[in-house]
C-alpha cells in the first residue's frame, strides 16, 4: 500500500486487477493471500506499508484436450506467457471436423513434455487458414489481465493480407457491421443489424492482379478482414468463401505479421513482427 488509508484486502485486490473468479479459485482451489507473511480473508483491512502476497492454485491440465507431439515455432516465452507462429491449415482449437492437430493440442503437448502444470489460455485466436503470431498466457489471471488490456485497445495486432484488384484508394477505414449470413453458423456479412466493425488498411505495393495491403482492427469480428475487404471489392487472394479466387493460392492469404502488448507482470512493451509465409512470398517474388 502506497496511500494512507485503510481499504479491505478485497478492494485492494480489485484495484490490482484480481478478478472475482479468481477469488473464489484462491478460497476453494488452494490459494493463498498474505498479509506480511500472515493469511488473511478477504475482509482484512490493509493500510499502508502493508505487504500483499498472492498465490493462485495450481492449474489442472486442460480436460478433453489430448497433448500432441507437434513442433511449434515459439518467439517468446517467460514463465507467464508464450507467443508462437501459427502455420496455415491448423486450427487454433479443436473442432467437430478437427478434433486433432490443433495449436492448442499442441501447446498441451509442449507443456506435459516440460511438467507446465497450466490450461490452454490462448489471448488471441486466427482462423484455421490464416497464418502469423498467436499469443497464449499460462495462467488464468495472466490471461485476465491480457484480456483487460484487449478491452482498452492495448493488444495490437497488425496483419498482411493480399487482396485482388486495383485499389484506387492508397489507404482508408471500412466502418461497417458484421453479422452472421443468413442460417449461417460460419459466413459472415455486412449487415446493418450487425455488430460494430472498424477496419484500418494501407495498400503496401500495388501489383498487377492484386495488392499487398497492412491492416489493423479495431474490434475483433468474426472473419472482419476477410468480410470487409470483400465489401469493398477487394476480397482476399484464395478466399473462395469471401468471393476471391484459388487459383494461384489455396488458402485466404491473410497473415498476423505483429503483435505488441504491455507485459501483464513487468510493464515491459512487447513488440514482435515476423515475415511473410513461403505461400505468400512465392505470389510476389
Amino acid at each position: 500500500m502506497e496511500e494512507d488509508r485503510e481499504v479491505l484486502l478485497k478492494e485492494f485486490l480489485k484495484e490490482k486487477s484480481i478478478s472475482k473468479s479468481a477469488l473464489t479459485d484462491i478460497k476453494f482451489k488452494g490459494g493463498k493471500i498474505t498479509v506480511n507473511e500472515l493469511e488473511q480473508n478477504v475482509r482484512y483491512k490493509v493500510k499502508k506499508g502493508d505487504r500483499v502476497s498472492v498465490s493462485f492454485p495450481v492449474e489442472k491440465p486442460s480436460a478433453g484436450l489430448v497433448p500432441e507431439e507437434i513442433p511449434l515455432e515459439i518467439i517468446y516465452e517467460d514463465d507467464f506467457l508464450l507467443i508462437v507462429v501459427k502455420p496455415s491449415g491448423m486450427n487454433t482449437i479443436p473442432s467437430r471436423e478437427h478434433p486433432a492437430g490443433s495449436l492448442a493440442n499442441a501447446i498441451f503437448g509442449y507443456y506435459t513434455k516440460r511438467k507446465i502444470a497450466a490450461t490452454i489460455h490462448i489471448v488471441t485466436r486466427l482462423d484455421r487458414d490464416t497464418s502469423g503470431i498467436v499469443l497464449i498466457a499460462k495462467h488464468r489471471h495472466i490471461h485476465h489481465l491480457l484480456s483487460e488490456q484487449q478491452k482498452g485497445g492495448l493488444v495490437k495486432r497488425n496483419y498482411t493480407a493480399f487482396a485482388e484488384g486495383v485499389f484506387t484508394e492508397m489507404h482508408g477505414t471500412i466502418d461497417a457491421p458484421i453479422g452472421r449470413c443468413g442460417d449461417s453458423i460460419i459466413t459472415r456479412e455486412v449487415r446493418e443489424d450487425g455488430q460494430t466493425a472498424i477496419t484500418h488498411y494501407h495498400v503496401l505495393s500495388q501489383y498487377k492482379a492484386f495488392a499487398a495491403v497492412g491492416l489493423s482492427l479495431e474490434t475483433g469480428r468474426t472473419h472482419q478482414i476477410r468480410v470487409h475487404l470483400s465489401y469493398i471489392g477487394h476480397p482476399l487472394v484464395g478466399d473462395d468463401l469471401y468471393g476471391g479466387t484459388r487459383s494461384d493460392m489455396g488458402r485466404q492469404a491473410l497473415h498476423c505479421s505483429r503483435l505488441a502488448f504491455i507485459h501483464p507482470i513487468s510493464g515491459r512493451n512487447i513488440d514482435f513482427s515476423i515475415d511473410l509465409p513461403k505461400d505468400m512470398k512465392k505470389l510476389i517474388l
